[in-house]
């Protein structure tokens, strides 16, 4: 028991697991040591025609292929390298080749727009820029022009708006003008041989920076999020031991890799212990489904909607899949309803792990034990990994409280970054003097050290005086039958200052009312706690990695009532 008796603090214990110290370019050494023929990633994205099949040797060797040439473009030791894609066989190669050499590899959602890559790129101090020239319709290699404004040639960057940036290379086969091509940029590693990269790998230790991630937080402008290999490589090692995770395995995801579940829990993931990781490109719950039963998945990575919407899949229903393999399903990031997990496992088979984690802490903080009860699986996020250390404080004083009882969620441990790039204010906003992560998340710890999220300190609203978390409300709407996600914000009222306002997302083939969803909560959900608005969505606003929008609810759910059209 790492409980401390009777206070909301668990101390680390080691479960008889060593923290490594291995960087990701060595890990992947071992592994193709040891596993030489085994499947290390797959694509098998037949629409695109990305079908690729890659061995641990196979892939051990065109890293080092990749890690050459970024020796050749320049790329040295510590030097940021922003790789902005979707999930493609080369952003594999890059996050593997990048950690190999010791530069540092910066996340890009494909999705984002001039402001936000220029900000990216000035912020971050960028020096190389991987990026595809299309996305979803949208013409990326028109704005990267634009941005550029011709200061590019054969691949090299001269622009006075983005001093740093000096080299651009070019993913997929839209063509971006003034950008080299990855081949040819694969070419330039011929000059470099095996020996220099050798020594060149000798260099690079555990503590390094491995990886940059961008979040917003709770407050101001996005962070960059530095994480070291020490912490990813055994944050992924750690989660996949407790989930029980074997070298036969086989992920199937369409987790975003510039996401750490994407790019740490995934790729990482499987390469601690020898597993296959199959990559989809992006999300669509048939050909997810389809994926699984082709190559045999023993293991998902998913964000609930995504696993909602492949239990409404008509074959499925229909008892026309063959997922008997399939024996862990791996989710977070957002409210889990217990009845979608006690689903999937009644029609599946599928055990649920449920994760919470955070970018600043690698990602995994907690995660459910497979030998627990069903019930405390689906209604906790688990305990502390090994290796790390939480406590829930009071809020004003700071203080460890009483068990049960709410508070703020603190972590501290090896998970933890090593801060944010260039924010030494941020980063003493985040991380006290004594190492403890402060999460911005209000928890609670039971006696047996299983953690529960009861909601965002910025998310909690005040209801005539009441203070509310709309996390509690979200998981009792995911008990009625017939929805499928829902989501609480706060919007201003003039008598009580803050009203409930929630979304709702009624499942495949239900009619669903807001009216009937407001009286089906008064049967017995407390008063105070009752959504004064109920308005039905066919789809949730949403980041690329599966998480809500609640910016984007609460303007929606301001336009609504100023209109009259939600009562």
């Amino acid at each position: 028991m790492a409980m401390r008796p009777g206070v909301s603090h668990w101390t680390a214990e080691t479960d008889g697991l060593p923290l490594r110290d291995i960087t990701l370019g060595a890990l992947l050494r071992e592994q193709a040591a040891r596993h030489a023929d085994r499947p290390a990633i797959v694509f098998d994205e037949v629409d695109s025609g990305i079908q690729v099949r890659w061995s641990y040797a196979e892939l051990d060797s065109r890293v080092d292929q990749v890690s050459k040439a970024l020796m050749a473009m320049g790329v040295a030791h510590g030097d940021r390298v922003a790789v902005m894609s979707p999930n493609r066989p080369e952003w594999v190669l890059l996050e593997y080749a990048l950690a190999r050499i010791g530069a540092v590899m910066v996340t890009v959602n494909p999705a984002f727009r001039r402001a936000e890559l220029a900000y990216l790129l000035t912020q971050g101090r960028i020096g190389s820029l991987f990026v595809v020239g299309e996305y979803r319709g949208f013409d990326v290699s028109e704005m990267i022009g634009a941005m550029l404004d011709g200061a590019s040639r054969n691949g090299k960057v001269d622009a006075a708006a983005y001093p740093d940036l000096r080299r651009l290379v070019q993913l997929a086969s839209v063509p971006i003008a003034g950008a080299m091509g990855f081949d040819g940029f694969l070419d330039g590693g011929k000059a470099v041989d095996q020996a220099e990269l050798d020594a060149r790998m000798s260099t690079v230790g555990a503590r390094d920076i491995a990886q940059m991630q961008y979040t917003s937080g709770t407050t101001g402008k996005p962070k960059g999020v530095m994480l070291t290999h020490y912490g990813t490589v055994n944050n992924a090692r750690l989660a996949g031991h407790r989930a029980g995770y074997r070298e036969t395995d086989v992920m199937v995801s369409a987790m975003p890799f510039f996401h750490t579940a994407g790019c740490v829990c995934n790729v990482i993931g499987m390469a601690a212990v020898g597993g296959c990781l199959v990559a989809m490109e992006s999300f669509d719950a048939a050909r997810m489904l389809d994926l699984m039963e082709a190559h045999g998945a023993t293991i998902t990575n998913a964000v609930p909607t995504m696993y909602v919407r492949m239990m409404q899949d008509a074959a499925l229903a229909e008892g026309r899949r063959n997922l008997s393999g399939w024996r862990v399903a791996y989710t977070g990031g957002t409210a889990i309803p217990p009845s979608l997990m006690r689903e999937m496992r009644e029609r599946a088979g599928a055990e649920p792990v449920i994760i919470m984690g955070m970018t600043e802490c690698s990602p995994i903080i907690t995660q459910t034990v497979p030998d627990d009860p069903l019930d405390i699986k689906v209604t906790t996020a688990g305990v502390p990994l090994p290796h790390v250390e939480i406590r829930v404080a009071d809020l004003s004083t700071g203080a460890t409280v009483p068990t049960g009882m709410e508070g703020e969620l603190l972590v501290r441990g090896f998970l933890v970054t090593t801060g944010y790039f260039d924010m030494p204010q941020r980063t003493a906003e985040t991380i006290d003097k004594e190492g403890w992560l402060h999460s911005g998340d209000i928890a609670t710890l039971d006696e047996g050290g299983y953690l529960r999220i009861v909601g965002r300190i910025k998310d909690m609203l005040i209801r005539g005086g009441e203070n509310i978390y709309p996390v509690e409300i979200e998981d009792y709407l995911l008990g009625h039958q017939d929805l499928a996600e829902a989501q609480v914000v706060g919007v201003p009222d003039a008598e009580l200052g803050e009203e409930i306002f929630a979304f709702v997302v009624p499942r495949d083939g239900r009619n669903v009312d807001g009216a009937a969803i407001r009286d089906w909560c008064r049967q017995t959900i407390s008063r105070h706690k009752l959504p004064r608005y109920v308005a039905v969505l066919k789809r949730l606003p949403q980041t690329a990695n599966g998480k809500v929008r609640k910016v984007e609810l609460r303007a929606l759910a301001e336009a609504m009532i100023k209109e009259g059209t939600v009562s």
